[in-house]
């Protein structure tokens, strides 16, 4: 989420004191590893109060001023009084009676996403890592757990090729994309689509750590330059970015502060994120590898970059820090980075309070998209004569694609705002033969979604407070 105390002109964060000489003693590096996991633990028991079986916990808003943030979904309801289990159960029937017909007869899958699972709903927040090539994406997580987990890579060339999911087990184990996929009780099912090509560069990762308790991390390859993004990747990248980012209740973009480069193939991964900016974090790692003055030169060109890319008044949140093993290189600076790690483990420690409102979120905003697919696919079906011309009339239909938008737009009173990116929806209508054979809408199907934003929810609400 955007801080609203952080615009792109903002002078970069105050600089720190120095606090003397910072140890560096090897012996203290196992002992700093586990300092992170204490440190995720204490922020979890601050964030949590004891609850009752089955009842949400509560979601306030974090304080402005603790640079937390929450995301889109976040306010001042609080849901400790409902509960949980009869929200997700209430969101999985509303999606599957009255939003997924909509989904099947309009195609929208072939726009944009597959269609949700149950285990969409129930399942654990998801943290999702991506930056390019040796930011240290793989060390961050490493951190994070407090130990190494199975199958990982780390080093200065790109190490990571795969999506990797690490979750909570008891014992240690690296579980394959098929296999992963074809669980149940998970929420990758909707990554099959994909084929075998992306599923052997995905794998699943159960080991024991506190933070795997709460939250699913999500460990993505890294971004590299030029022709080397697509070479030995026989999947769509940016479609499996984009699922992933759908799914995700946190997204970490990290920079090197030695190398700020944003290259065009991470600024299109950011295009990706565009639409998710709430759930948007970035990280500069390795902070405390350049001088104070350099840092604040740093994060200021980070920040104006960031704004070039992003297009928006506000920057997302900026943790600065140094995410390994070994001590800061730079005990100036070391005040300054222990509260922003502190900050970060906060973020990542309300994302279980806030489940249920972004799961309603979620579900609110793929309703809204739905519903602008349908009327699109509808209006376009309309303009397509009845007997001859009809692929010249398509054909012209998609060469102006983005006027036809500001038509059905006025036309059915639609938030322009609602309406997909230009580009990948005219990609997706090249590969349908005729739109004519698309079924007729059902207006009795949009107003009983509409239902569910006006009436649905508001007593699936009052329903889970009686329980």
């Amino acid at each position: 989420m955007y801080d609203s105390g952080s615009g792109y002109g903002r002078p970069p964060p105050e600089a720190p004191m120095n606090h003397g000489e910072y140890g560096g003693q090897p012996q203290q590096q196992q002992q700093q590893q586990q300092q992170s996991s204490q440190m995720y633990q204490q922020q979890m028991h601050q964030q949590q109060p004891p609850m009752g079986q089955g009842q949400g916990q509560a979601l306030e808003p974090p304080d402005a001023n603790a640079g937390g943030g929450g995301g889109a979904a976040d306010g001042a309801m609080d849901l400790s009084q409902f509960d949980k289990d009869v929200i997700f159960r209430g969101l999985k029937r509303l999606y599957r009676k009255k939003i997924l017909p909509l989904e099947l007869s309009s195609k929208y899958g072939h726009f944009h996403s597959p269609p949700m699972g149950p285990s969409d709903f129930e399942a654990k927040p998801m943290v999702l890592l991506l930056g390019q090539y040796s930011v240290g994406k793989t060390s961050f997580i490493r951190y994070l757990l407090g130990r190494d987990f199975p199958g990982q890579r780390i080093g200065p060339e790109p190490t990571t090729d795969r999506f990797t999911a690490i979750m909570l087990s008891e014992s240690d184990k690296i579980v394959p994309g098929a296999a992963l996929c074809s669980q149940s009780d998970r929420p990758f099912r909707g990554l099959s689509p994909f084929g075998n090509n992306f599923l052997s560069r995905l794998e699943g990762v159960e080991m024991d750590s506190p933070i795997l308790r709460n939250v699913t991390m999500v460990d993505t390859p890294g971004i590299l330059s030029g022709q080397k993004q697509s070479i030995g990747r026989n999947y769509d990248y940016d479609a499996v970015m984009k699922w992933f980012a759908e799914r995700s209740d946190l997204i970490v973009i990290m920079f090197d502060a030695h190398k700020l480069d944003i290259s065009d193939e991470l600024k299109r991964v950011i295009e990706i994120m565009k639409p998710h900016a709430d759930k948007v974090r970035v990280v500069l790692n390795k902070a405390d590898g350049v001088s104070t003055q350099h840092l604040m030169r740093v994060y200021g060109a980070l920040m104006w970059n960031l704004g070039k890319v992003m297009m928006t008044p506000e920057v997302c949140r900026v943790y600065m820090g140094s995410f390994w093993a070994s001590p800061l290189q730079n005990a100036e600076q070391a005040s300054l980075l222990e509260r922003e790690k502190m900050d970060l483990f906060r973020d990542i420690a309300e994302l279980p309070q806030n489940a249920v409102m972004r799961r309603i979120n979620e579900l609110v905003k793929r309703a809204r998209a739905v519903k602008v697919h349908a009327y699109i696919i509808h209006y376009l079906r309309k303009q397509l004569p009845y007997t001859w011309g009809k692929r010249e009339k398509q054909r012209r239909l998609i060469d102006r694609l983005e006027r036809e938008f500001v038509m059905c737009a006025r036309r059915y009173e639609l938030p322009r705002g609602d309406f997909p990116p230009i580009e990948p929806f005219r990609q997706a209508l090249l590969e349908i033969k005729d739109l004519s054979e698309f079924p007729k809408l059902d207006k009795k199907m949009v107003k009983e979604m509409d239902k569910v934003f006006s009436v649905d929810i508001p007593e699936l609400l009052e329903k889970a407070r009686s329980h």
